[in-house]
């Protein structure tokens, strides 16, 4: 076994694009993967709302990012790497990614994301799709990148942080630490490295962003991401680190369900019906003066059991999680709703 993968197993390392999943195990997929070439791809596309970290690293660590991207590529032998990052963030890192290349001696090119590629646009086989010049639009899976990515040859692709967390796992320097984003109704908004076993609460209350009245925080990014109530934050931040804090009493709920739902509607790629039409529905149904809920119940069910990738899936999930963990959770008269609302919502979209 190679040294790297040695080091990248011994150390646990998992990967920091959102899924959790073991950085060891993919790189060995890659690596046995049958193929004339292979290549390494960094994923940046932070598309998420809500979610800063990646910009972060690359102000602060571009070198240790690209180091990382290094030694995957000599690993797997792989033909090239692409650094695959969205508009702002090129045209903001540009000379810093650069000169971090140039210095590594690493075959590695800047991958402009296209601005029209939008959110879906940082889903893993979307990434490959539009790097080839095809539609921004994720791929039928399997196959799957590790045996099947780029022009048909096994991929890696892993994110900023990750490349980052195997840079220091390389020289010793690893200490099981993630970065934090953390926004909204809070005094000290920014990006924190804590360790990655730090509960909500824990990161709150650490980096003095917990507030003084009743609140909610969306964990995972602004789009995605679960919400959960003051008295679930004893659990730790999944997803991609993102913590979004929300004034109990500042917010109307029909307005939150209405942002999270256009966000959707409006970065859906259109490929499969339940997203397409599931998102306008959506919309559409919460525009009205009176909701109807149990249709609005009948799409969140449909999106998340019937959509083609995870973008359909996940505009249920804050949704959801917002009537299960904090409507249901609070007085009527805390949640600004119409009296007799509250039990009208919650008995649709929590069953």
């Amino acid at each position: 076994m190679n040294v790297i993968l040695e080091k990248i197993e011994a150390a646990k390392l998992i990967g920091r694009g959102g899924a959790g999943f073991s950085v060891a195990s993919k790189w060995r997929m890659v690596a046995t993967a049958t193929g004339e070439k292979k290549y390494v791809v960094c994923n940046c596309s932070e598309g998420e709302p809500g979610v800063k970290k990646d910009g972060y690293i690359i102000e602060h660590y571009a070198q240790q990012i690209i180091n990382g991207m290094y030694l995957a590529i000599q690993f797997l032998g792989a033909e090239k790497g692409i650094f695959y990052l969205n508009e702002a963030y090129y045209k903001q890192y540009k000379n810093i990614l650069e000169q971090a290349i140039t210095a590594s001696g690493a075959k590695i090119e800047l991958f402009v994301k296209n601005h029209e590629a939008g959110y879906v646009g940082g889903e893993e086989t979307t990434v490959l799709n539009v790097i080839e010049g095809n539609r921004a639009e994720p791929r039928l899976r399997p196959p799957y990148p590790p045996t099947s990515g780029l022009w048909g040859c096994p991929t890696l692709v892993n994110n900023v942080e990750t490349f980052y967390n195997v840079s220091l796992v390389n020289s010793g320097e690893y200490k099981n630490e993630r970065f934090y984003t953390v926004i909204g109704d809070t005094l000290h908004e920014g990006v924190y490295q804590l360790p990655a076993n730090l509960t909500v609460e824990q990161v709150l209350k650490q980096t003095e962003n917990w507030p003084k009245y009743e609140f909610f925080v969306q964990v995972g990014g602004d789009g995605a991401g679960e919400v959960w109530s003051q008295k679930q934050l004893k659990q730790l931040a999944t997803g991609s680190g993102s913590i979004h804090v929300y004034s109990l009493s500042k917010y109307k709920p029909i307005d939150l369900m209405l942002g999270w739902a256009n966000f959707f509607k409006a970065e859906s790629c259109g490929q499969c019906v339940p997203c397409r039409e599931g998102t306008y529905r959506l919309v559409e149904a919460l525009h009205e003066d009176k909701p109807n809920w149990p249709l609005i119940a009948d799409v969140l069910f449909s999106l998340s059991e019937s959509s083609f990738c995870g973008l359909g899936v996940a505009a249920s999930i804050p949704i959801r999680t917002y009537v299960a963990n904090v409507l249901a959770s609070y007085p009527e008269k805390s949640t600004n709703l119409p009296i007799g609302s509250k039990k009208v919502i919650c008995s649709n979209i929590t069953n």
